[in-house]
């Protein structure tokens, strides 16, 4: 695993453990040496995994929208800044960059990029591992309505196993490199009526 994609919120959010949780993953990824890929923001929990992993030495490549450039003040830091036409740009080149996906607390953003890529992952369009890091259980509730949704057949156990959710960088780095992706011959619901 060389580079690890971090979703997370260009707000620090309420409680200071998520801003500690973000320092952590940071460190942890410059203590590896695994570049961290980023969505560019020197604002929010973007920019405090950005600056954690600098300051312990690693590597950042940082991807922005143009659009983006000044709402959430792209980072003048990082390693290299790769500036996009669009969204959907940026998330395409996050993923080609990264060998690996973790979520962060964060919005409507974070989530969207997080389900995007699990799906991707579901459909055999990459093999690569996607994480929560469940930073002072902010994703409790997602976690209970995912083995929800898998327990009301919404979601196959394999694919709900792909999601790998840990409160420490290091288990959840640890549990990245020991991922193994699922193999899936047929969808839930095998009836086509």
């Amino acid at each position: 695993m060389e580079r690890v994609c971090v979703y997370c919120g260009a707000s620090r959010g309420r409680d200071p453990a998520y801003a500690e949780a973000a320092r952590a993953m940071g460190r942890a990824l410059a203590a590896r040496g695994i570049e961290l890929v980023t969505g560019g923001g020197r604002v929010g929990l973007m920019g405090v995994v950005a600056d954690a992993a600098l300051e312990a030495g690693g590597r950042v490549i940082g991807v922005i929208p143009q659009a983006l450039m000044k709402r959430e003040l792209a980072h003048a830091g990082l390693s290299e800044l790769v500036v996009t036409g669009s969204m959907h740009e940026r998330k395409a080149r996050m993923a080609e960059l990264a060998d690996a996906f973790v979520a962060m607390p964060g919005g409507l953003g974070t989530y969207e990029e997080l389900f995007e890529i699990w799906t991707w992952g579901q459909l055999g369009w990459h093999h690569k591992p996607c994480g929560l890091l469940n930073a002072a259980g902010f994703y409790d509730k997602l976690v209970a309505f995912l083995d929800g949704a898998t327990d009301d057949q919404f979601l196959k156990p394999e694919h709900r196993a792909m999601l790998v959710v840990d409160a420490d960088p290091d288990r959840l780095l640890d549990r990245f490199a020991a991922y193994t992706p699922p193999v899936v011959t047929k969808w839930i619901g095998g009836d086509q009526t």
